[in-house]
């Protein structure tokens, strides 16, 4: 460099220093690199563009990714890492469609919590999925739709695509189909063409033929329906004994 201020050199004996405009850029040992400034590995291709390998043979982790915030002053509500997934949108906008963040909610020593929450770019807006939470005032908990959008969420089994299903527009809960009937659970085979009361539309069971609820219970027990209100748990009742 013409006026000395970058530079390459072995400050020790195990260790060399990689300088520009006065200042320590990477640092390099024979266990360990150091870089002390922002990095882009840029590829033209598609190979991989960052690889991590361990030859241990062990069985502890790895390789293993640590992403460490070294706060002076650590406090509640911090974020302390993030990934995000860029591209460009048609209009050669860089837009951020996915990320992974955590954050600190409580950073008292012995009772920490700490959330991840998993957001996707829907209708132009970043909206959070799914949120991991620590004890948030409560109880430790796994939300999904946390922002109270118009979305779905789908368990399948092997043979039906709908063996689980909230409708995140429709505000009800489905077994065996997409729901359209009720306020609470539709349990669905098959689409029977009818409509639903609303005076008893919490529980809606519906098939194209026969339908109905098995209540199984012990050969010498009880099995029932119970009826209740503020004042008798047990006011009205169907049984079998």
């Amino acid at each position: 460099d013409a006026d000395g201020d970058t530079s390459i050199t072995a400050d020790t004996d195990d260790q060399i220093d990689f300088k520009a405009s006065g200042t320590d850029v990477m640092s390099m040992t024979a266990t360990g690199l150091t870089i002390n400034d922002g990095t882009t590995i840029t590829t033209a291709d598609n190979t991989d563009t960052l690889t991590l390998t361990s030859t241990d043979a062990d069985a502890n982790t790895g390789p293993n990714l640590v992403l460490y915030r070294n706060s002076g002053s650590p406090a509640d509500n911090d974020v302390i890492g993030r990934i995000e997934f860029q591209g460009e949108d048609d209009g050669g906008n860089t837009t951020i469609f996915a990320q992974l963040t955590s954050q600190i909610i409580d950073v008292t020593g012995g009772s920490e919590d700490s959330s991840f929450a998993l957001e996707t770019f829907q209708g132009g807006s970043m909206r959070n999925t799914m949120d991991v939470r620590g004890a948030t005032g409560g109880t430790p908990e796994v939300v999904f739709n946390d922002g109270s959008f118009d979305m779905d969420f789908r368990v399948e089994s092997n043979g039906n695509a709908n063996m689980f299903v909230i409708n995140g527009g429709n505000n009800i809960v489905g077994i065996g189909a997409d729901p359209d009937l009720g306020a609470g659970l539709h349990i669905k085979s098959a689409d029977s063409g009818a409509s639903v009361g609303g005076a008893a539309d919490e529980l809606v069971i519906e098939g194209s033929g026969n339908s109905g609820m098995s209540i199984l219970s012990g050969t010498s027990h009880i099995g029932g329906i119970y009826l209740g209100d503020s004042g008798d748990a047990d006011i009205g009742k169907i049984e079998y004994d």
